[in-house]
Parts: C-alpha cells; sequence; structure tokens
C-alpha cells in the first residue's frame, strides 16, 4: 500500500503540517467542503497541481451510452455522470512575472487545517520564488450552511520585501475532466469531455456570471462571483469574461509588511426548465445578499449552524484519540452531505469526487439517512421528500418490468435507473423497502407525521404493491420473493434472501399500518381491504430459510448447501471479484459483505440471541468484505453479541477508511455510508441503540481500550446524552420543560424526565460463543499505539457496477 496523509490527531482539526503531494488525491476528497447543494474538492486555491478538479452542484448531471454487447428489454437506455460545473475556487497569484505554484521555487511553510467546529478550510504559505521573492499567503475557504447557494474565499497576501503582486480570480468552465472514476468505459470520458455548451456572459462591476448548459441532459447552469478587496498599497482592477472563462484580476506593489486582501464570493444555481436570465439574476442576487453579509458574518453563522449540529450530534470518546477524531471527521462529512441538498439525491459519495460516478445508491437510506435523522433531522427530511418526488419514474420503472406498484432505482441521480448490471442492480429490489425504512425510521424518530401524508404514504403503498407481485405463496402457504440479489453481490439472483424477505415483510406491514393512520390519503391511492389483507398475509407467511442441522439462517435458500470457497491461505488477492469469474462466486459460500449479519442489525426481533450468536460466527469465517458497506455492521453484532474489542477492530476500520485510505480509492470522493456507519459502529454498536421501534432502546457495553464514550441523539424533538464509563450508563433529556423521555434500558422500562438524569449500573454482555474467525487476510485491521494498522490488507472494492 502507498500509505496515507498524515493529517494528525487532534479531536476537532485535521491538520496536514507540510506539503505531500503523493497523497494528493486523498486530501483533495478529505478536505472537500460541502453543503449538500455546492461541493468544493480540497484542491489548492491556485488549481494545480491536482489528482482530480472538482467543483459539483448537487444534480447536475450528463447522460452517457450504457454499454450493452447484448441489449434486453427492459434495460436502461442512458447513463448519468456528475459533472465538474465551472470552477469558481480559483485564485491565481503572481509574484513580479512568477505564477505561485508550489511545485517550484522554495517551500519553507505549507499547512493545511479543516477544523470541524467552524466548517472552514484554512492555509498558510510561506514561500519564496524561482527569481528569489518571498511571500507570506494565508487562505480561508467555506462552502454555506446559512447561504445554500453560496461559497466564500477568504485570501491574503503579505509582502516581506518589495513586490509586485497580481491575483487572478476566476470562473472556468469546463476544465479538462479526469480519467472516470468507474473503470475505463470512453462512454463516460466522451460524455465529460467538455459537457458545459455556453449560453451568456456578464461582466459585473467587481466580477462576472456565466450562465452555460450541459450538452446531452439540458441543464442550465449559472455560476458567477464578485470580490471585496483591501490592500495596504494602491491598486487596479480589472475584469475580463469569455464564454468559458471570467477573471477579475488586482495588480499592487507591496512594500515590506503590506499586504492585499480578497474576499471571494462564488454563487451557483442550475434549473431543467427556468430561463438563463432568470439563473443569472438567481446567482446575481445570492452573491449580493453574501457580500452583504460578508466575510466575518458568513464565518460567524457557519460556526453557529455547526455549534448546534455538535450540540446534538457529537460523540466523545475517551480513551482512543484516533477514533475520536474519525467519527467527528464522518458526522462531519455526513452533515456536509445532507444539510442543505433540498430536493436532490445524496450521492454515494457526497459531493466530494467523481465515483460512481456521482450516484446514489440503497447506502444513503440505508446508512446515512438514520443517522441524520437522529442528529439533524431536517436533512433527512430534504433527501426523503427527494426520494417521493421521483415516484413516478419508479412507478414507469415497475410497468415496463411488468411489476405492479413502483421500482426504486439501484443507482441514479435523478431518479432514472442507470445500472446497466442486472444482477447488482435491478435484481437488488431490497432497495426498494430499504427506502421505506428511511421514511419509518423518520418518523419513529421525530414524531412528525406531516412527511408521510406528503408523500412517504404512497412510497410506502406502491412498493407494498411492488412486493405483492414480486412475491408468491407456495401450496403450504408460505410467502416467498425469488430471483433476487441481497446486499451480498457475490451471492447474486437468489430465492429467499432472508434480508430480502424480512426487509419485504416489514415494508408490507408498514404500509398496512400506515393506511390505517390515513385512511383519507389510503382511499385516494386505491387502497382496498383486500390489499391491505393481502399485505398482512404475505408478512406473516414469509419463508425464512434455517438449517435445523446448522442450527443457522441460511443467507437464501440453499445457501449452506453451497460448495465451500476455497481461500488461499496468504489471504492476498482480495477484492475476488478483481481475481474470481462470477460464475465461481455466485453459488459458494463466500459473502461480499454482511447480509444475514445486516438482517440481524436491521430485525432484532426476528432472531434469538443464540441464533444471533451461531449465524454471527457461522458468517464471519465466510465474510470478505470486499465492500466498506460491511465493517460498522460488523461491528454492531459483534458488540451486540459480547465479542467487544473484535467490534472495536471493525469500527476502526469503518471510521478510518478514508483518513487511512484503506482502499486507496479515496481520491475519488469520501465513502460516505461507511463514515455514518462509524457513527452507527459506536452508537448501535457499543450503545446498544435500536430505533426501530416506538421506544428508544439501548444496551451499552465498553471494549477494553475506550474508557468511556458519550453519544447524543434527538428524539421526537428533545436531546437524549447517553454516558457510559465509570461502572454506569447516565442518561439526561433536553427539550421542552417537563420533558419526559421513555426507553428501555437493558430489559427494563424507563422513563428520562427534564434535568433529572437516569443512572443505571453499567452490564458486560457475556458471549454465548467464542470470538468468531475470518477468512484468511480479512481479520480487520488492528490499530497500533503510533495510529497504523498492524495488519497489512489487501485493497477493498464497493458496489459492482
Amino acid at each position: 500500500m502507498k500509505g496515507h496523509a498524515d493529517l494528525g490527531r487532534d479531536p476537532w482539526v485535521l491538520r496536514e503540517r507540510e506539503l505531500d503531494l503523493e497523497h494528493l488525491g486523498q486530501t483533495e476528497s478529505v478536505f472537500a467542503l460541502s453543503n449538500g447543494h455546492i461541493g468544493l474538492r480540497g484542491n489548492f486555491d491556485e488549481g494545480e497541481p491536482n489528482v482530480t478538479p472538482g467543483t459539483y452542484v448537487s444534480g447536475v448531471f450528463e447522460h452517457h451510452p450504457l454499454p450493452y454487447p447484448e441489449g434486453g428489454y427492459g434495460y436502461p437506455e442512458a447513463g448519468q455522470a456528475i459533472v465538474n460545473v465551472t470552477n469558481g475556487k480559483l485564485i491565481r497569484l503572481l509574484v513580479d512575472d512568477e505564477p505561485f505554484d508550489v511545485r517550484y521555487g522554495k517551500l519553507t511553510r505549507h499547512e493545511r487545517r479543516l477544523d470541524m467546529r467552524t466548517g472552514i478550510l484554512r492555509r498558510e504559505v510561506h514561500w519564496t520564488s524561482p527569481a528569489g521573492r518571498p511571500v507570506r499567503i494565508k487562505s480561508s475557504r467555506l462552502v454555506s450552511f446559512a447561504h445554500r447557494a453560496v461559497a466564500a474565499i477568504a485570501y491574503t497576501i503579505e509582502a516581506v520585501e518589495e513586490t509586485r503582486i497580481i491575483v487572478q480570480s476566476e470562473l472556468v468552465a469546463d476544465e479538462a475532466a479526469p480519467a472516470p472514476a468507474d473503470g475505463d468505459d470512453p462512454r463516460v470520458a466522451k460524455a465529460l469531455d467538455r459537457p458545459l455548451v455556453a449560453v451568456s456572459q456578464d461582466v459585473e462591476q467587481r466580477g462576472a456570471v456565466l450562465v452555460h448548459r450541459t450538452a446531452q441532459s439540458g441543464l442550465q447552469l449559472a455560476a458567477g462571483m464578485d470580490h471585496d478587496i483591501e490592500c495596504d498599497a494602491q491598486y487596479e482592477t480589472e475584469n475580463e469574461v469569455r464564454p468559458d472563462w471570467a477573471r477579475t484580476s488586482v495588480v499592487t506593489v507591496l512594500r515590506p509588511g503590506q499586504k492585499l486582501r480578497l474576499v471571494k464570493y462564488v454563487g451557483y444555481g442550475w434549473s431543467a426548465a427556468r430561463s438563463s436570465t432568470a439563473l443569472r439574476d438567481q446567482v446575481a442576487a445570492a452573491l449580493t445578499s453574501a457580500r452583504y453579509a460578508g466575510w466575518t458574518t458568513l464565518r460567524r453563522l457557519q460556526r453557529e449552524y455547526l455549534a448546534e449540529y455538535w450540540q446534538a450530534a457529537d460523540v466523545e470518546i475517551e480513551g482512543d484519540e484516533v477514533l475520536q477524531q474519525a467519527v467527528r471527521f464522518g458526522l462531519f462529512h455526513v452533515l456536509q452531505a445532507g444539510a442543505r441538498s433540498e430536493g436532490r439525491a445524496i450521492g454515494a459519495k457526497g459531493l466530494t469526487g467523481t465515483g460512481y460516478n456521482g450516484h446514489t445508491f440503497w447506502d444513503i437510506e440505508g446508512f446515512v439517512l438514520p443517522v441524520l435523522t437522529l442528529t439533524a433531522p431536517e436533512a433527512a427530511a430534504y433527501a426523503l421528500r427527494w426520494r417521493a418526488g421521483t415516484l413516478p419514474a419508479a412507478r414507469d420503472r415497475a410497468r415496463t418490468l411488468g411489476l405492479g406498484g413502483a421500482t426504486f432505482p439501484w443507482r441514479t441521480i435523478d431518479g432514472a435507473e442507470t445500472s446497466a448490471y442486472w444482477p447488482a442492480g435491478t435484481a437488488a429490489f431490497h432497495i426498494n423497502a430499504d427506502i421505506v425504512r428511511a421514511f419509518e425510521v423518520y418518523r419513529q424518530v421525530t414524531g412528525d407525521t406531516t412527511l408521510e401524508r406528503e408523500g412517504g404514504l404512497a412510497v410506502l403503498v406502491e412498493t407494498a404493491r411492488l412486493w405483492g407481485s414480486r412475491g408468491h405463496h407456495d401450496s403450504r402457504g408460505g410467502w416467498h420473493i425469488d430471483g433476487v440479489t441481497g446486499p451480498d453481490e457475490y451471492t447474486g439472483v437468489v430465492d429467499d434472501n432472508v434480508f430480502t424477505n424480512l426487509q419485504a415483510a416489514r415494508n408490507l406491514t408498514s404500509a398496512v399500518e400506515a393506511c390505517r393512520r390515513n385512511p383519507d390519503l389510503a382511499r385516494e391511492l386505491g387502497v382496498t381491504t383486500a390489499e391491505l389483507a393481502a399485505w398482512e398475509k404475505a408478512a406473516t407467511n414469509v419463508h425464512i430459510p434455517f438449517d435445523d442441522e446448522l442450527g443457522v439462517h441460511e443467507q437464501c435458500s440453499h445457501f449452506t448447501r453451497f460448495a465451500e470457497w476455497e481461500f488461499e491461505p496468504n489471504g492476498d488477492r482480495y477484492p475476488l471479484l478483481l481475481h474470481a469469474p462470477y460464475v465461481q462466486l455466485y453459488r459458494k459460500q463466500v459473502v461480499k459483505q454482511a447480509d444475514l449479519v445486516l438482517a440481524m442489525h436491521w430485525h432484532p426481533e426476528s432472531f434469538t440471541a443464540e441464533q444471533k450468536a451461531r449465524n454471527l460466527d457461522y458468517y464471519e469465517r465466510r465474510t470478505v468484505r470486499d465492500s466498506s458497506l460491511s465493517a460498522c455492521t460488523q461491528a454492531v453484532m459483534c458488540a451486540e453479541a459480547g465479542h467487544l474489542d473484535l467490534a472495536r477492530d471493525y469500527l476502526h476500520e469503518a471510521a478510518l477508511v478514508d483518513l487511512h485510505d484503506l482502499q486507496q480509492t479515496t481520491e475519488h470522493g469520501v465513502h460516505l455510508a461507511s463514515l455514518a456507519g462509524a457513527w452507527i459502529g459506536v452508537v448501535a454498536g457499543f450503545g446498544g441503540l435500536r430505533e426501530d421501534g416506538e421506544v428508544l432502546r439501548l444496551a451499552p457495553a465498553l471494549p477494553s481500550t475506550v474508557q468511556a464514550f458519550t453519544f447524543r441523539v434527538r428524539w421526537h424533538g428533545m436531546r437524549l446524552e447517553v454516558r457510559t464509563g465509570e461502572g454506569r450508563v447516565r442518561c439526561a433529556v433536553d427539550g421542552p420543560p417537563g420533558c419526559r423521555m421513555p426507553l428501555r434500558l437493558y430489559d427494563e422500562d424507563v422513563e428520562v424526565v427534564g434535568d433529572v438524569p437516569l443512572v443505571r449500573p453499567l452490564r458486560t454482555p457475556e458471549p454465548l460463543l467464542p470470538p468468531p474467525t475470518q477468512p484468511p487476510g480479512r481479520a480487520p485491521r488492528r490499530i497500533n499505539g503510533d495510529g497504523g494498522f498492524e495488519i497489512p490488507q489487501a485493497l477493498e472494492a464497493d458496489h459492482v457496477a
């Protein structure tokens, strides 16, 4: 492995203390800033050097052809890829006649710091040009949570000796596209080669606005910039504009100690329907608002927004500084991805890179939205409203497939299915029930039924109709779903996948209960009494395969009768999908990622404690974790089974996937679901939290290396704080006067009242079986005293696409 960038261990700050070009791609993703609408990769202000220049606006994508050597009915016709939109973060600097470039001249200081309490990326550079002219440069960058359409950069140059300074602040469209992150498909590369077509340009007194249109998808995008300038010396400005770029130049001569400070405001807007003039004016207004607020106010609003977030979301871990930093980093990126998404999808990489071409998957509803629901519920509601808004496309897709109800896409940006790989795409019907689970978790956690009435009920009903047409009863009354792929994509197109069946049954039950809560809306959707009865019957009689001889659940029908996978002793040929054909993988007892184990996490009531222990032991030996979605789930279930130190090791792997660049793919964007999984591993694993009912359940436990931990969640408008350590569990609630929160703590029904903490003794779960073993080379990576991994592992891969 080529290692990873050293970002320190500060619990709140990622700190790059010196220039590290070897890991530039990783730090571009890790230092990316976003508010869910705008995303800026952590590229240097001057633009070069870079691995992937990236500026993204949620929902802006381009079409490209999908490859089908042999086509078939119902195959999606076009793919989608996120577009690197007009780059507004460029600020070039010339010292006398020498362009500032870290690869030339002499660099005596280069430090970047991302403070997760302020949401600001700071950079400090001391540089001497090749001609011997020294300067000091400081820059600060933010993407505003308060002003959704705005990013801002404060850029300061200080002269050490008399020096002519030229600053060029730019907007640049159609930058050279990087290689596609999903492989070498030339169709994607061609689609992203100059995807923006110039529409109009307007030069302003202190900036410009450029309007472009995507060549194939026909989306119009406006990008603009405005500036505040302060200088200790006389200066002049000049504005230029062309179809694909605009430039505001500032020239001055600084004496020793004098400074030039430029604050750049950048605004974005896009639409599939509005006129170019309307978009231009929208962006101009956003810039006027940002400049009126000014840098100081934008910075204060950013800090206040994050202070409120951390008050209800922070996790404190005592005794593990590596994990402490990593969990906060994960929470920060989860918030950035969803905070102001407002009607757009959250991609698997957020807005940090081009991985998976910017698509959203079941990862978001399965892992990210439950975290947002418990920490920033408004952000979760945005994403769920987007999903409900794509219901017409899902209905159309179901009709194409000859199915009832609605079939939501496996991978998409705008709601249309774009997966060209049937076994791990369309066949993974569980995404429909995963979406329903996210709606239900939101309702249960917030107590808010508005979202259900505004679109959630329609989603529940139409997905129930899908399962009604997809499943069937056998002669003995059992209900089956055949020909599906569960989370484990190495066991594709199978019958009665336990995870899928349990998810579908809950989907049906949830739809029935929601219709009875909202009879008026149910009638409008044409739900009949016969339908409700059929859904209840199917859910009650769902078939769950079980091997009586082995005493374990079969991941799918006949799974325990499949041939065992012959693991190589040295365990270095991972991921298996790059070393073995699928014909060898599909009917072998080898598991890509947690599947049956995930079913136990999401459906704890469907398994006894003994079954969970035996299932975990069985599937641990066969799970290779060729996906970043797996470690967090294994952490949760290992903790529940009493294997707390093994759970800790899995949690480290989930949390450090990007900070340690474990897969060597972070340059394509952060692994958002795994980062959310780090929080899940702490809160649901060590905290034992389960939010799958009307009452929150807790069962805290401590691994040997953690002295104490504290987490906070939102529940029905209240904030719950749970601290575990010193041999006890302390629960306190903050909310309206007289607030009361019922809980189930271990096996006791309790109630936390107002400011009166509830304290109970800490319990340690007793394992029913010894700690399970893993396949050769796939034990979780353990952290040593220096913060590095003791066990080197092969690279991993995520989705099959």
